[in-house]
């Protein structure tokens, strides 16, 4: 067995473990999940698992190629950049090494190139001015997150090809990509909502946790915390997590949504709805809004939203925040946004 964690967070000494691991495995590799929402889980992926997620990958994206790291190896999409490189025989690019990220860009010196970042790092690129350095690459996996459509276009504009990856650590990283699956990766919408995934890139179970294991593993099929839909092309659009949506009044109210309006509000360079108990509307949705400038009213914030969405989903609280609390991954850290909604209201 081979544990993946933040007391292996060299790259170095991560990329010689992995490789002595890859080519004669003893054991799964043990990684813990995110936490987003609540303790980490210890998930076990097997070597056949991450061949499968690496083969399927290479395939999807034309080719083998060098990859740029600027994740972290301590999380599956770090990971992945290791292992698609070992298995390609390549050496990774590790953007710290480099004084900047347009000098670690520059060093890459293969044909084919790529990369992986989550949607703050492309945020940052873009409100730059220099997202033009990741033209270079042949595709940028963005994932972790959703990417705002405004953040797409200006990728596109700047002639970026990102491809948004939907996946975790269960599924050996992204298995969905530009909503389609991945070779050998199958996706359904169970009667719930929920997304559930089968194929060749699932997870042996978490590690010291049998009943987590049996509720997440059914019938062959990853039991998901997302709600999605497939589209007419048969597209997977992932919605939300499943505990996204909450009841407001005796209306069903997407929190994704919510969030999705009010960043397009003036001023608002960031912004995260949730829900909080409470005594009259049984959830209460709290906008948790990071501004330039004074922070809008309830009032505006309202009918913002309810321009856009039912008047019933518009918030009834509006909390000031200096910034949305993420993890190193680029997820929204949900427990202590919880934390500032609980003590801003």
């Amino acid at each position: 067995m081979i544990d993946v964690g933040s007391d292996h967070a060299d790259v170095a000494d991560e990329l010689r473990r992995l490789r002595s691991w890859w080519d004669a495995p003893d054991g799964p590799l043990v990684m813990s999940t995110s936490g987003s929402s609540g303790e980490p889980k210890r998930v076990a992926l097997s070597r056949a698992a991450l061949a499968a997620s690496v083969a399927a990958t290479e395939t999807r994206l034309g080719g083998p190629g060098q990859w740029v790291l600027d994740l972290p190896v301590d999380r599956i999409a770090g990971l992945q950049v290791l292992l698609r490189s070992i298995a390609a025989g390549t050496e990774p690019v590790v953007a710290s090494e480099h004084p900047t990220y347009d000098a670690a860009v520059a060093a890459v010196d293969a044909d084919r190139a790529y990369t992986a970042v989550v949607p703050t790092q492309l945020h940052r690129l873009a409100t730059s001015g220099r997202l033009s350095v990741l033209r270079r690459f042949d595709a940028v996996l963005v994932g972790g997150a959703a990417v705002r459509a405004d953040l797409m276009r200006c990728c596109a504009d700047e002639g970026v090809r990102v491809v948004r990856t939907y996946g975790m650590t269960e599924t050996c990283g992204g298995c969905v990509y530009d909503g389609v699956p991945l070779d050998g990766v199958g996706v359904r919408i169970a009667a719930d909502g929920r997304v559930h995934v089968a194929g060749p890139v699932l997870f042996d179970g978490y590690e010291g946790d049998a009943e987590a294991t049996s509720r997440a593993l059914v019938d062959g099929w990853f039991v998901t915390e997302d709600l999605g839909r497939l589209d007419d092309d048969g597209r997977l659009v992932v919605l939300g997590r499943f505990d996204d949506v909450v009841v407001s009044g005796g209306a069903n109210v997407s929190l994704p949504a919510v969030t999705e309006a009010l960043v397009g509000l003036g001023g608002v360079t960031d912004a995260v709805a949730v829900g909080l108990p409470d005594d009259e509307w049984g959830t209460r949705v709290v906008a948790c809004l990071a501004c330039h400038g004074p922070t809008p009213q309830l009032a505006e914030v309202r009918e913002h939203v309810a321009t856009r969405l039912p008047r019933a989903w518009a918030p009834r609280s509006v909390v000031p925040v200096d910034a949305v609390p993420r993890l190193p991954g680029g997820k929204v850290d949900r427990l202590a946004l919880r934390r500032l909604a609980e003590e801003g209201t």
